[in-house]
């Protein structure tokens, strides 16, 4: 796991009473300095790599405006709210990515522990851990989509990069045409795919 800097934000808390959600804030913190760790392999720069709070900004943001804009029967408060919680598992296990050598299930029992661990203590935990779960799962509409989402703003940040001058952003591209199942959602990743391409 690549961090930013430092030690573990939680550990500012050490020792002192605060209250639920002052330690889930401060656990939080460690997504800002936790960098994704696919662009750090692809050679992306430590001083430009995505750190996976600002992926999970991205995600909830363009969630908002995708399912304002194209998709009106989703709950968007529900959309919002699994949007920001997706990425909590991260939190004490880290960006854990195809090539780490950890199975499907154990990055799963990683994740679940962590999310456990830092939302389980808050006044809505239950609904919170159930929104988590239901991403995972990916057995309703809203979580179908925001898997979805989560896949295209990688796509996103690759056209970012690939503007940048990064190269080998082809896998990044070709990963989210693999999980995007909506139509609308191909059609506005190929338009981004194809920025960096030739002008008309």
């Amino acid at each position: 796991m690549e961090l930013k800097a430092g030690r573990h934000t939680v550990e500012l808390l050490k020792g002192r009473d605060a209250s639920p959600v002052v330690r889930a804030y401060f656990e939080l913190c460690q997504l800002k300095q936790l960098f994704r760790q696919g662009w750090l392999k692809r050679g992306v720069g430590r001083e430009h790599c995505e750190s996976v709070a600002e992926h999970s900004f991205g995600v909830a943001v363009l969630a908002l405006w995708l399912a304002d804009a194209y998709f009106p029967a989703l709950n968007t408060e529900k959309v919002l709210r699994m949007a920001l919680l997706h990425d909590f598992g991260e939190i004490y296990a880290g960006d854990i990515i195809p090539g780490d050598d950890v199975s499907v299930e154990d990055k799963h029992a990683r994740e679940e522990a962590s999310v456990a661990r830092v939302l389980g203590k808050l006044p809505s935990a239950k609904t919170y851990l159930e929104l988590w779960a239901e991403f995972e799962r990916g057995d309703t509409p809203e979580a179908r989509f925001v898997r979805q989402v989560d896949r295209l703003e990688m796509g996103f940040q690759a056209a970012v990069y690939e503007s940048q001058g990064q190269g080998g952003m082809d896998e990044f591209f070709a990963s989210a045409r693999r999980a995007l199942a909506d139509p609308v959602l191909i059609e506005i990743l190929e338009a981004v795919a194809a920025l960096n391409g030739p002008e008309d």
